[in-house]
């Protein structure tokens, strides 16, 4: 059974927007501050190019296949099953370390000490269901958590920027090449959730036009959003932002707004709730496309004909995430995040590289300028997150493998 086309460009933004600002905003400035230093604003800004090269890749093949599955399917078509596997297992096992790091931060700023692991996992349980009962209830409930998100944001900047910085500020000269671009490697995870409007292809109306028009929106709303609040930490915090666990809560603070960290910590929750609910979305449609393939289980397959939802493969990546985030630690699940979207969206850019005709929509070089920068930032993760994105993606060749060989006397 297809899926219902029922997003709206509007829909579309707000679920992409919802990825975008969702807990990074929140919880990524530390790390990134402290291997970027003084320099993480020109971390951001290499994040941004390479996000928006991989944007306009994404762009322009859901344009050509509007179906769901994201650039699983797109590297399918464009360059062959075994690239498409790898894209789409990159994909569903980066995004679940995201959701893990999702849920892990929505607990940190709502939970007190020692409920944090039950928080969390219960807030997964919760958007699971929510996305179980149909997809304009996940736009409709990722509209409010935007609002509510940017809201707080907005009187972080505000009140930030018109206090008076209480730290010392961060010496330029802190900043080396390699540090910076492994803060862009680390920002970049912040960026990837206009993938989502791509990987639900399938529910936007006329596809075609509203796909590049919503990543296109979403992405420079994002980029506005990161920029101002970059600015802020930096100003405000200066080297103490390295050290610290909830950096927009501290802002308020040192500028003599304590009584407003209560605010910026609701909206905190919001906006990881968004972006959480947006994740499982995506993934969930990203297992069912894999699913259709036999890449994964069948049992992924089955669309819910009353809610038309892919509801075994929602509560499937719930449960998993669910057990995730009694174990994780939040800069691991960063690093191995970005790992893992790095590779997706390295195959999306030659997938829209072979792209011919009427389908291209970008030129080539913002392609070669994409996979490049993806494959530069990926080599400067956090070793450890490197060694466990590429073990899982060998275990996912293998399992292909396996599989295929399993199957082939029975076809």
């Amino acid at each position: 059974m297809p899926l219902a086309r029922r997003l709206k460009t509007g829909d579309a933004v707000a679920i992409g927007l919802g990825s975008m600002i969702g807990a990074g905003v929140f919880s990524v400035w530390a790390p990134a501050i402290g291997v970027a230093g003084g320099g993480v604003l020109i971390a951001l800004a290499i994040a941004a190019v390479v996000a928006y090269c991989n944007a306009t890749a994404s762009a322009q093949l859901a344009a050509a296949h509007p179906v769901a599955g994201g650039t699983y399917a797109y590297a399918r078509a464009e360059i062959g099953p075994w690239w498409g596997f790898i894209a789409g297992w990159s994909f569903v096992v980066g995004k679940i370390a995201s959701c893990a790091a999702m849920a892990m931060t929505f607990a940190a700023y709502a939970a007190p000490s020692g409920w944090q692991p039950a928080v969390a996992g219960l807030a997964v349980a919760a958007l699971a269901a929510v996305n179980c009962f149909g997809v304009t209830r996940t736009a409709l409930l990722t509209r409010i958590l935007v609002a509510c998100s940017l809201l707080g944001l907005a009187v972080v900047v505000a009140f930030g920027l018109a206090g008076s910085p209480s730290a010392a500020p961060i010496s330029p000269q802190s900043a080396t090449a390699y540090g910076v671009l492994q803060g862009a490697g680390l920002l970049f995870f912040a960026f990837a959730g206009y993938a989502r409007i791509a990987t639900m292809g399938e529910e936007v109306v006329d596809p075609a036009r509203t796909i590049p028009r919503a990543i296109t929106l979403a992405l420079a709303g994002a980029v506005i959003v990161y920029t101002l609040v970059g600015i802020t930490v930096l100003t405000v915090l200066g080297e103490s932002a390295t050290t610290s666990t909830a950096p927009l809560a501290d802002v308020v603070a040192a500028v003599g707004w304590a009584p407003l960290e209560p605010l910026v910590r609701i909206a905190a929750a919001a906006a990881s709730l968004g972006a959480l609910l947006a994740l499982l979305t995506g993934i969930g449609r990203t297992t069912l496309a894999m699913s259709r393939e036999r890449d994964v289980p069948t049992f992924f397959a089955k669309v819910d004909e009353r809610w038309q939802v892919p509801r075994r493969a929602e509560i499937a990546i719930a449960l998993l995430v669910i057990a995730i985030v009694l174990v994780a630690d939040l800069r691991g699940a960063i690093g191995f995040s970005s790992f893992g979207v790095l590779t997706y969206y390295l195959i999306a850019n030659a997938a829209a590289f072979r792209q011919e005709g009427a389908a291209r929509r970008y030129p080539r070089a913002l392609q070669v300028l994409g996979a490049l920068g993806c494959l530069l930032l990926v080599n400067t993760l956090p070793v450890v997150a490197s060694l466990a994105g590429t073990g899982v993606i060998v275990a996912g060749v293998v399992y292909r493998l396996v599989r295929m060989r399993v199957q082939r006397p029975r076809t």
